[in-house]
């Protein structure tokens, strides 16, 4: 398949593609419905028929990684990944249209003819770190909400964002449809000082990655930023949980993909079933090579184990997108309570318990965007909850929290339809 050349070197301005994409965007606002979804279904076919073509460049952005990067899971592409990606994308252009759609319709007494509709944001920025899948996650939520949008991925998956984009580019040129709609940027880190600039262009800028590149972006673009948070995420389990249940639910959180915002990053045990839930669940963390920070209660309880260490109080505070965990018995709800509103960075908290008033204060109480009753964190997730695909986890409260999909990539416009009246 042929590609799209992408030159940077040489580019002292990224304006022009900016401006490309901005007006593709008006052009994608005229496409069909019909258009739109045929795009869609044609770019999840080419994913699948060029698999090898994303492979081989991904391929070459792990092989500038050290074999230890705990980020390479993130990065790394395979069938079975790909063949993912095509199934969301798939699932999103099921999904209607929620731009257009009429949100409120009245006539006044003095005969204005008022509506409310749905409307796309426009051309949305996009900063995140070395995931591939995502480039394919927004190109098809921004398509099916008729917004353009600006890639900006990292230098890590330079290769496979450029052979993900070229891909895009092809389908939406087949379907009839502008390919500036979606643009990738170069990956230097130097174009995003432009990018927090470009307001007369861009409507809105969504950083996905660490919690580092979040508070940057927050910090420095003039640009309306939605955040998607980083995770610190807690399960609890109460001293009337079901332990064998509990074991399960730990452990998926823990283990089943450690690299990603929703996987659980302390353990908080209740002092009554410390003892025994502990010795539980330790040799099935024991199988995966889970490292784990205790403090001092648990750190006596498992002794012997042998990826045991002691806990530092900033470690309650860490994201360890990798097999490592901290681990901390509580005396009651109160102090877990307290302990989740110290550390927790709002993204997905869980209870694991038999006691259905706590698991209802628990939920009513626990400030962050997904709260869990007997099931595992690692369901805050866009296509797990039923939107097909996200553009990230929003901590944040206006305009979107939780799974950022296709629903929030909508803004409003009142119409107003007269037949000559005035304001006295």
């Amino acid at each position: 398949m042929p590609m799209t050349s992408y030159c940077f070197k040489h580019m002292k301005t990224i304006e022009p593609l900016i401006i490309k994409t901005y007006k593709a965007a008006i052009e994608l606002r005229k496409a069909s419905d019909k258009q739109v979804k045929a795009a869609l279904l044609l770019l999840a076919s080419e994913l699948e028929k060029n698999s090898q073509l994303l492979l081989k460049a991904n391929a070459k952005d792990l092989g500038r990684q050290a074999p230890d990067n705990p980020r390479n899971d993130r990065l790394m592409l395979n069938e079975q990944r790909i063949r993912g990606i095509a199934g969301s994308v798939r699932k999103v252009s099921r999904l209607p249209d929620p731009s257009g759609k009429l949100l409120d319709k009245r006539t006044l007494p003095n005969g204005l003819r008022v509506e409310k509709r749905a409307v796309p944001l426009g051309v949305v920025g996009a900063i995140y770190e070395s995931r591939p899948n995502v480039t394919f996650d927004i190109a098809a939520l921004c398509l099916r909400s008729r917004n353009g949008c600006l890639l900006k991925g990292s230098a890590d998956a330079a290769d496979t964002n450029k052979a993900a984009v070229g891909i895009i580019k092809k389908a939406l040129k087949a379907s009839g449809i502008a390919p500036d709609c979606v643009t990738l940027l170069p990956a230097e880190r130097e174009v995003v000082q432009e990018l927090f600039t470009a307001t007369r262009w861009v409507d809105v800028l969504i950083p996905r990655g660490s919690d580092a590149l979040i508070r940057y972006v927050r910090a420095n673009s003039q640009v309306p930023v939605i955040e998607t948070g980083a995770g610190v995420c807690h399960v609890y389990v109460e001293k009337e949980a079901d332990l064998g249940m509990a074991v399960d639910i730990v452990v998926n959180a823990k283990v089943s993909r450690p690299s990603v915002c929703n996987s659980m990053d302390t353990l908080l045990v209740d002092a009554a079933v410390a003892p025994a839930f502990l010795r539980r669940v330790k040799s099935r963390l024991e199988e995966h090579g889970v490292e784990v920070l205790a403090d001092a209660a648990a750190y006596q309880l498992l002794k012997g184990y042998p990826f045991l260490h002691k806990a530092k109080q900033d470690d309650y505070a860490r994201e360890f997108l990798s097999l490592k965990c901290a681990v901390k018995v509580v005396r009651g709800v109160d102090e877990a309570l307290e302990h989740i509103q110290r550390y927790s960075t709002r993204h997905s908290e869980a209870i694991v318990t038999r006691n259905k008033k706590q698991a209802e204060r628990f939920l009513a109480e626990v400030d962050a965007a997904a709260v869990y009753a007997n099931a595992s964190t690692r369901f805050t997730d866009g296509e797990e909850l039923g939107m097909g695909a996200e553009i990230g986890i929003s901590t944040q409260k206006l305009h979107a929290r939780g799974p950022f999909a296709l629903e929030k990539l909508v803004t409003e416009k009142w119409i107003i339809r007269g037949i000559g009246q005035i304001r006295e």
